[in-house]
Order: structure tokens, then C-alpha cells, then sequence
């Protein structure tokens, strides 16, 4: 198929201003294609676009029954498209074909449920007292920016361009550089879905450059942003110093904690899938093994068998389990870090080599020992393949070392007690516990992080609503007029 590779804006594929930038297929390292970027000025006549766009109120001030359906109709659109997206992803961005398959297939249920709760929505009716009948409704936020990364092109958009689009908000989507050719493709397709042109625009850019210019544009309501803590920090001094609204997931170094009655197999089955999913590529990878005691060594040979093999090759081969880090500079990262660490290599710790994809960014699952949590290979997010194993000995410590962390985004426990399952997770300083499980996710429940993880939520209600403002309106049902000089002498009110 033909590439997408220019801007959208204003239902129209235009070229940028800014420099035209190599999109990499990581697991060959070569150029999957050349694709048009921003700069400042295309930021203007971007935000512009949907700024006007939104005050026409096509979009904004659409009937909810009939903006919900179109929303349906994208939901279609993409399920129609389904292999030609996924197979685009995986070429983008090196995530096996299965994983990017049973990730980006769930796509369309983001935008149903999103347009299933503008149908369920309902305004609040207020009890004020005297003769007043008080109620709330909600109105759209305007212009919303979503700086969406690579490691999860399609789903981290989805996840946040649903509710802005159901809500009535105008959107201006900037995908990675390293990563923009489905998101482009989704503006098409909502495009044929009827959506009406200037409400979803799409943007390839340089962060510093493109990413800048829209977080600190006047006109921007609201910017959701998935990335690394520091830059999500600037984020939210900019969009604070005009009060815009912030959703921001960012750093993650996940605690998995292991209890003694959970079957070792079982246990590092789930740990592996928690660690190595995505090559480590997520912000809520269980990259910190908290593991008791009496089943460290046991389980510190499990888990490494199961790396040791892990099928590492081709993302476009179904068999493949493990595909490539991002870049270049990504893999070297890594192996530098692991190589610093201090830490027993139990397996992995170097690049891997795949006949006939020997210039991509290959690393080997790699299991570190002889951690302990004050070390800054357990500290810091390391994206990629890289897990940490800590022992411990009782509860109260297995808790101490999950919580002794700057990042509190995902977490896990592994255990058969119910009573613990639920009385550990209600101590675990995190957004999101699993229990027996690690990394699912659903369009109806709340995803996002505490402390340096970021702030706001993506999915459910709490997500929905926060692409909107709420008005209070009350309206006076006493016959009389208001004469509030004229009983002044009273004290009464009405």
C-alpha cells in the first residue's frame, strides 16, 4: 500500500514546512519511509484550523445522537482496516505482529464505549435551597492536543482521542516522529467515517519543536501527553501557566510482587510476560521483581530459562516473541545501562543478533540479580527488555520495597490469599494493581499513575469527563421578582 506520510489538517493532506524525517523499521534499521514534518507556522495554521472549526460548532454543538453514531461509524472503519493497521504498526515500530494483533484489535471498542457514554450521559440536579431549580450540564474544553509515543501508536491516541472526540472537543494528534504513519491512517479513516474535517488533524513533528509549539499554544484547552517524567514536567508548567488541563502518563518502573504460596512456574510465567512484553517498551512494565525469600532461587532459574527462550526475530513473523527496541540509540542505552549496573547478569545483558535482521535494534531478555532497591537499575526506567529480581522477607517489607520507588503507575501481586491479594493492594501506593496478572487494560477502567507517573486518568468516566467543563445553571421559579434593596431592612435573601 501507499504510505501515508503528509499532514492532515482540515480534512486535507498537505506537506509540511519543517524538514522531512526518516521513519526507521527497527528491525532492519533501514528507512520504512520519508514523512513530511511540522514546524511552528504549520503549528499555527493547525491549532487555527481547529479552533475555527470548533466555534462553528459542526462538531461541537453536533446532536449527541448523531455525533455518537458517526463515532460508531469510525469504530467500523477501523475494524475494516484492521490488518492493513496492525500490519503498519509492526512495521513502524518493531512490536511482534501477535502482540500489535491482540492489542490494536480492541481499538474500535475505545471509540463505541466512548460514544455509548455521550448517549449515557446524564446532567446532575442541584438541592439548593429556596425557590431555585439547580442543575449542571457539561460543555467541550475546545482545541485538545494528544502527544501520543511509539511504543503503543494507535492505543495510546485511542485512549484519550475517543472521549475528546465524543465530548465535542476539536483535536490536534501528534504522533512519535519515530512512529506517525497509523496515526495519519486513523485521520483517514475517521475522515471517511464522516467525521467532519478540521475536528481530527494530525501532525508529524519534532518534540522539541512541534511538541513545544502545542503544548504552549494559547488556544490548547487541554494536552494529554504519554512520554518520559521530565518532559511531562515541562508540560504541565506550560499548560499551568494558562490553566490548561493536563492528563500526563509518564515514567513507570512497576513492582511485581511474588508471594511464597504462588507456584513458581505460574509466578514467573506472569513476571516474564510483565517484564518482557513490548521488549520492556511500556511505562507500566513490571521491571521490579519482588520476589519472597523461599522461592528467589527457584524462581531466579525459572525466569531465566523462560529468557533464555524467548524467540527473538522478525515482528512480521507470527512465531516471533520478541521484537526490536525502538532505535539505534535506544539498544545502546540499554546495554550501557545493564553493563553500569552492578548487578549479576543471570542471562541476557547483550545485543542479539537475528540472521538476516543483523542491522536492527535487537536486545536479548536480560534477568539482573544481586539488586537491591537503592540501586539506579532499580530505580530508574529503563525501557527495554531488562527486569530486576529483589528478594524479600515478610509482607511489610515486600510492601516497603514496592513503594520505595519515585514512579507509582502499574503494579502487580502474584499470590493465592485472597485476604492478602486484597489487603496488599489496598497498600500499594499505585494507579493500577493487578492481581495474578499484569498489563490489561479496558476502555471502562481508570489507567494512569501517582507521583512522578504522572497525573489524570485515561478511561472510564473519570477520562470522559475530563474533556469537559461544568456550568452550574440556576433559574429563580418564585413568582415574584427579585427585590433584594427593597427587603434589605428584613436580612432576607429572597
Amino acid at each position: 500500500m501507499e504510505l501515508p506520510t503528509g499532514l492532515r489538517i482540515g480534512g486535507k493532506v498537505v506537506p509540511g514546512r519543517g524538514p522531512r524525517l526518516d521513519v526507521l523499521n527497527p528491525s532492519t534499521g533501514g528507512v520504512l519511509a520519508v514523512a513530511d514534518s511540522a514546524d511552528e507556522a504549520d503549528v499555527e495554521d493547525v491549532i487555527r484550523v481547529a479552533q475555527e472549526t470548533f466555534d462553528s460548532g459542526v462538531w461541537s454543538r453536533m446532536p449527541i445522537h448523531e455525533r455518537s453514531r458517526i463515532l460508531h461509524r469510525f469504530a467500523d472503519g477501523i475494524a475494516a482496516r484492521m490488518t492493513e493497521l496492525y500490519e503498519l504498526e509492526t512495521a513502524n515500530n518493531g512490536r511482534p505482529l501477535t502482540e500489535t494483533k491482540a492489542q490494536i484489535t480492541r481499538l474500535p471498542e475505545w471509540y463505541r464505549y466512548n460514544a455509548s457514554l455521550l448517549l449515557a450521559d446524564r446532567d446532575a440536579v442541584v438541592p439548593m435551597p429556596g425557590p431555585y431549580h439547580s442543575y449542571t450540564t457539561r460543555l467541550p474544553l475546545g482545541v485538545v492536543t494528544i502527544l501520543a509515543s511509539f511504543n503503543h501508536p494507535m492505543m495510546i491516541a485511542s485512549k484519550s482521542l475517543a472521549p475528546a472526540l465524543a465530548t465535542g472537543n476539536s483535536v490536534v494528534l501528534k504522533p512519535s516522529e519515530q512512529t506517525p504513519l497509523t496515526a495519519m491512517l486513523l485521520a483517514d479513516i475517521a475522515h471517511d467515517a464522516g467525521l467532519p474535517d478540521g475536528v481530527l488533524n494530525v501532525i508529524n513533528g519534532l518534540g522539541p519543536v512541534v511538541g513545544a509549539a502545542l503544548t504552549q499554544h494559547p488556544l490548547v484547552k487541554k494536552v494529554v501527553f504519554t512520554g518520559g517524567t521530565e518532559p511531562g514536567r515541562s508540560i504541565a508548567v506550560a499548560a499551568a501557566q494558562r490553566f490548561a488541563k493536563t492528563t500526563l502518563e509518564l515514567g513507570g518502573k512497576s513492582p511485581v510482587i511474588v508471594f511464597g504460596d504462588t507456584p513458581v512456574d505460574v509466578a514467573a510465567r506472569g513476571a516474564a510476560f510483565a517484564g518482557f512484553v513490548g521488549a520492556g517498551q511500556t511505562c507500566i512494565a513490571g521491571s521490579r521483581l519482588i520476589v519472597h525469600r523461599s522461592l528467589h532461587d527457584e524462581f531466579l532459574a525459572a525466569l531465566a530459562t523462560i529468557a533464555e527462550n524467548i524467540r527473538i526475530g522478525d515482528p512480521a513473523d507470527p512465531a516471533t516473541q520478541l521484537g526490536p527496541v525502538i532505535s539505534a540509540k535506544a539498544r545502546d542505552r540499554i546495554l550501557a545501562t545493564i553493563e553500569k549496573s552492578g548487578a549479576r547478569v543471570v542471562t541476557g545483558g547483550q545485543a542479539a543478533t537475528v540472521p538476516g535482521f543483523e542491522d536492527g535494534f535487537f536486545v536479548q531478555p536480560t534477568v539482573l540479580a544481586d539488586v537491591t532497591n537503592d540501586m539506579p537499575v532499580a530505580r530508574d526506567e529503563i525501557f527495554g527488555p531488562v527486569v530486576v529480581v529483589i528478594p524479600f522477607d515478610d509482607e511489610d517489607e515486600a510492601v516497603r520495597i514496592a513503594n520505595d520507588s519515585p514512579y507509582a503507575l502499574g503494579s502487580a501481586i502474584w499470590t493465592r490469599d485472597l485476604a492478602r491479594a486484597h489487603r496488599v493492594a489496598s497498600r500499594i501506593e499505585a494507579g493500577m494493581v493487578w492481581v495474578n496478572d499484569h498489563h490489561r487494560l479496558d476502555p471502562s477502567s481508570p489507567w494512569g499513575g501517582l507521583k512522578e507517573s504522572g497525573i489524570g486518568r485515561e478511561g472510564g468516566w473519570e477520562s470522559f469527563h475530563d474533556f469537559t467543563h461544568v456550568r452550574a445553571v440556576t433559574v429563580r421559579t418564585a413568582p415574584d421578582d427579585v427585590d433584594w434593596y427593597g427587603g434589605i431592612a428584613t436580612g432576607r435573601l429572597n
